[in-house]
């Protein structure tokens, strides 16, 4: 079996104490998913500063105190552009203390070039009861609750795909 070329990257858990998330939806050939925002490590990068320029370039967040890595996923899948064969995520509580408007420094043209067409807040009891939307991880719902419940784990937990 080849070597698979696993794109490393990186994803912000903007958790109000509200338990509401900041999301943002990708729009690929075959499926719509929302997801935390975030995305690949360019050459160099670490993941933290990987997070704070994803941040600001798709949420327009530049002040953000980055917390603990919370959760895993590795998702095998090829990408589009043929460069990879699937993701490793890293995911970081990233507490903000209310609800703000996205700004982000990308433009719209940019972020849609990414797959991206939309950033919006949802609340817990919203993610639990959507049963037509996908989330990245599927079971976003489950492991915001035990985040927001009991805080973040001791050490990392695979978040599954």
């Amino acid at each position: 079996m080849p070597h698979l070329r696993i794109r490393p990257a990186v994803r912000a858990i903007l958790l109000t104490p509200d338990a509401s998330v900041l999301l943002v939806r990708f729009e690929f050939p075959t499926r719509t998913v929302w997801a935390l925002p975030g995305g690949g490590l360019d050459p160099g990068e670490d993941h933290e500063t990987a997070l704070r320029r994803e941040l600001a370039e798709e949420v327009g967040l530049t002040d953000v105190e980055v917390g603990p890595h919370v959760w895993d996923r590795e998702h095998v899948i090829p990408h589009d552009d043929g460069k990879w064969d699937g993701q490793s995520d890293r995911f970081y509580l990233t507490p903000v203390s209310e609800q703000f408007e996205p700004r982000p420094q990308l433009s719209w043209e940019q972020l849609r070039a990414e797959r991206l067409h939309e950033i919006r807040w949802w609340t817990l009891a919203e993610i639990e009861a959507a049963s037509d939307a996908r989330f990245a991880p599927r079971r976003l719902a489950g492991l915001l609750r035990a985040l927001h419940e009991t805080g973040p784990p001791e050490h990392p937990l695979d978040s599954g795909i």
